[in-house]
């Protein structure tokens, strides 16, 4: 397996920002792997996931938005997380033409690139995965931060931990079964960063993206 960091140009006003391909040597799919809003590409969890991911024959493209890239604290306005999303889709796509491409995303990557997909969706685009979708601010319960996924026309994965609590479980089931195409995988007694008392779950999640691809044809 191979690890190749470079940069690439978002936009005039943003710039370039920083990113990482991790590809097996065949690669049955490759996933742009966008972070959180408190951690850039190459926090531990982004790493590990990349690793199983292609362990499981899949090439992810790990980028940082530019606020990440720029070490500041506050993410980007979601018209900067928009392009940057574009941008990677864009590159992915251009360094594996021949292969099927996902957007995916860590909570606030999953949600940037979902609302990026649900206005301007390119056609090499084939589906979601979603790691923890933010569903709503913690204590807060609610299910407007899902509306604009009624407009995406590609198959959606959703991996939910149960005790997440930026998505409440009844919630976020409710959500994704009125969603067409929708698959949502339970991770029980799981946190929204997928931690279970000591029990490593990166793995599981390579292996439910895995099947769910060749299950939808890809």
């Amino acid at each position: 397996m191979k690890a190749t960091p470079f940069k690439f140009f978002v936009s005039d006003s943003i710039g370039n920002v920083s990113a990482e391909v991790f590809a097996p040597e065949k690669p049955k799919a490759v996933m742009t792997l966008a972070h959180g809003a408190g951690a850039g590409m190459n926090h531990p969890f982004m790493k590990l996931l990349a690793e199983a991911l292609a362990e499981n024959d899949i090439s992810t493209f790990r980028f940082n938005f530019p606020y990440m890239e720029r070490k500041k604290k506050r993410p980007d306005f979601p018209a900067v997380a928009h392009k940057t999303v574009e941008a990677a889709l864009s590159e992915a796509h251009n360094l594996f033409p021949k292969i099927p491409l996902f957007a995916s995303g860590k909570s606030f990557g999953g949600r940037m690139s979902s609302q990026l997909v649900s206005t301007h969706s390119p056609d090499f685009v084939k589906g979601i995965i979603f790691f923890g979708f933010p569903l709503h601010p913690a204590g807060k319960p609610s299910v407007e931060r899902a509306e604009h996924l009624k407009n995406i026309q590609v198959p959606m994965l959703f991996l939910q931990g149960t005790r997440d609590t930026l998505a409440e479980w009844n919630l976020i089931e409710e959500v994704t079964q009125q969603l067409p195409s929708t698959t949502l995988c339970k991770a029980e007694g799981a946190d929204h960063s997928f931690k279970r008392g000591k029990e490593n779950l990166i793995p599981w999640l390579a292996v439910q993206v895995h099947d769910w691809i060749k299950n939808i044809g890809h």
